[in-house]
């Protein structure tokens, strides 16, 4: 199995992104003009022991642990993903790359109704393109199995921010959750978001957005600095009907950061 990490560039732009087999997990991505737009960990550990912290690690079949019974934020980001044969591409508009795991190649981080010996089987399917001035990733779950099955999936975003400002509200903040309910993971309160979401200076943040009704798509603004704007529209759909899409934001603070440099990254899913 390949464990090399692989950088995909847009030859007619310079843009690139490298993405590590194992986790499917993209570390790094840069527009044309050189601009960083994902924060890595300076503790990272990259050789497939453990998941890679920063970058997008992927999520699923659950964000963080509602199922005791099974690993934290699931199986994708802790095992070794294939190349998908022949999905390289490199034109004019965009550069990119197609991975795939599949349930029977899953040996990391199983456990409750996924473990050894489910009944259930799965594939996903994950590609990632680049662009001058961007970047677009899609996930896709395909149901091999005669069983149907919940799950969560998510991209758990790294987006890097400059100067250390994270903690600079006027420099740093998520504007697009405003009329979202929220699911304070923290505090336990719920209440409607009504301005733009900030990085408190005291406090770890750990929040779950859930759109207002009739609200589809995920659409955001992430200021990531003076100069560093950033815009965020997600979509999903099951079985071919479109489905609202949940919004995460988190930053770990010094009490869970150990180091990771918290002033340097705001998460948003």
């Amino acid at each position: 199995m390949a464990s090399s990490p692989i950088t995909i560039k847009h030859t007619k732009s310079g843009a690139q992104f490298t993405i590590y087999p194992y986790g499917a997990h993209v570390t790094s991505v840069k527009t044309a003009e050189g601009k960083e737009l994902l924060f890595l960990s300076r503790d990272a550990i990259l050789d497939g022991s453990k998941a890679i912290r920063g970058g997008i690690p992927l999520c699923f079949p659950q964000f963080g642990q509602p199922d005791q019974s099974m690993p934290q934020h699931g199986f994708l980001r802790n095992n070794y993903w294939r190349e998908v044969e022949n999905s390289r591409f490199d034109d004019d508009v965009s550069a990119g790359i197609s991975m795939e795991l599949s349930l029977k190649d899953v040996v990391n981080s199983r456990g409750g109704k996924w473990d050894t010996d489910t009944t259930l089987d799965a594939k996903c399917t994950y590609s990632v393109k680049i662009l001058p001035d961007g970047f677009t990733t899609t996930i896709c779950m395909y149901n091999l199995g005669e069983e149907s099955f919940n799950f969560q999936v998510l991209l758990h975003n790294y987006f890097l921010v400059q100067d250390r400002m994270a903690l600079n509200g006027d420099v740093c903040n998520v504007k697009g959750l405003e009329g979202y309910a929220v699911d304070d993971k923290v505090s336990g309160e719920k209440y409607v978001c009504d301005k733009p979401v900030t990085i408190p200076q005291k406090l770890i943040i750990d929040r779950v957005y859930d759109p207002p009704k009739e609200t589809i798509d995920l659409n955001l603004t992430i200021s990531a600095g003076p100069s560093h704007n950033l815009s965020l529209t997600a979509s999903g759909e099951v079985d071919g009907k479109l489905v609202s899409v949940s919004g995460v934001v988190w930053n770990p603070h010094e009490e869970k950061a150990k180091g990771s440099s918290l002033y340097k990254y705001v998460c948003d899913m």
